[in-house]
């Protein structure tokens, strides 16, 4: 076998971050969990629906752990390794801290893929550690029917630097600091209809290191933080809305997108997880009456490796967009903002 002869998306029936379980689905596994509030350092668990745990461990440092992995959304084995690290990196500065070290988590169906490509998988993941000046410190693997990598990140962060997704207030801005359009693009590989130069883009984005966030962590004028990942630019909105017990208003032209993502998504290149998106929280969302469906597509599509959704005071927008945008999110917009209310989203 040779690196060229097997598609690696060919062996997965999802990709990326369209692999998660739908929202509703998530609710109804975690609901009968046993409460982790009892652990007085935990100071961040499952309550909320954040990004990564954190554990307090004395007055000057906090713990931040994660784990993320999935199907390939790319057949190009590096990029593959390159997107799963980026994502999985990525929990960690949502919560305003940096990596010190990951785990690999590996699955691969070993009587269908060459070694030659696991080989790269692992390249490319390493190589995005490299970048984040973090070692790969071990990991584990598995045979499994459909190849899967990832990795389990820990990072530090001073207590007041922790940024939850459940601490906006009234009447902050949101920011958002990547193109939204990922899923329709992994939609269009899958029917090898994604021009070379869109491929470009989606990796270009994707392998971004969101290490804006551990700035973000330092600056008061944020409040809350997340990243935005498989249940799109509504659903992380929402869980944003719900853990601060606030309304999220949202200016859908003002969405950032990858340059070909409203033409793929009016002619039809959605994945089935913005499907399951939009039945799993539809009922909290208020679209403008006119919205064709696939203008909506495009807030509910599942992104991987996908940007921060950073909530902040009003009078210090501009500065944190300046500062996001000089920090390397060039594509940052003010997309909306919260006002209290039922935690709910409407589009405008």
């Amino acid at each position: 076998m040779n690196t060229h002869t097997v598609r690696l998306t060919s062996l997965a029936h999802g990709g990326g971050c369209g692999c998660k379980l739908a929202p509703s689905v998530l609710q109804q596994l975690l609901a009968d969990q046993p409460a982790a509030a009892v652990y007085k350092q935990l100071l961040v668990g499952t309550e909320t629906s954040d990004d990564a745990a954190v554990w307090q461990v004395d007055d000057n440092t906090c713990v931040i752990a994660t784990t993320d992995f999935f199907m390939p959304m790319v057949d190009d084995p590096y990029d593959f390794g390159r997107i799963a690290a980026t994502n999985a990196i990525s929990d960690v500065y949502a919560m305003g801290g940096k990596p010190i070290m990951a785990l690999a988590i590996l699955g691969m169906p070993v009587d269908k893929i060459p070694v030659e490509m696991v080989r790269e998988i692992l390249k490319g993941g390493a190589a995005v550690c490299g970048t984040a000046g973090i070692p790969v410190a071990g990991g584990h693997s598995i045979d499994c029917p459909e190849p899967v990598y990832g990795l389990a990140v820990i990072g530090t962060c001073h207590p007041s630097q922790v940024r939850r997704n459940s601490e906006a207030k009234p009447g902050d801005v949101l920011i958002l600091t990547k193109p939204v359009g990922v899923g329709i693009y992994s939609a269009a590989i899958k029917k090898s209809a994604l021009p070379p130069a869109a491929y470009q883009e989606m990796i270009e984005t994707t392998t971004t290191l969101n290490r804006i966030g551990a700035e973000l962590g330092k600056d008061e004028g944020v409040h809350a933080v997340t990243d935005v990942t498989g249940f799109g630019v509504l659903g992380h909105a929402l869980e944003l809305a719900r853990g601060s017990g606030l309304s999220v208003v949202l200016q859908a032209g003002d969405v950032p997108l990858l340059h070909e993502a409203a033409m793929l998504a009016e002619n039809g290149f959605v994945t089935g997880a913005s499907h399951r998106n939009w039945a799993s929280y539809g009922h909290d969302v208020v679209l403008p009456a006119d919205m064709p469906e696939w203008k909506r597509h495009l807030l509910s599509d599942p992104q991987t490796s996908g940007g921060l959704l950073v909530s902040c005071a009003e009078e210090r927008a501009g500065s944190i967009l300046q500062a996001i945008k000089a920090g390397g999110f060039p594509g940052a917009r003010i997309i909306g903002k919260t006002e209290a209310g039922r935690p709910s989203v409407k589009v405008v």
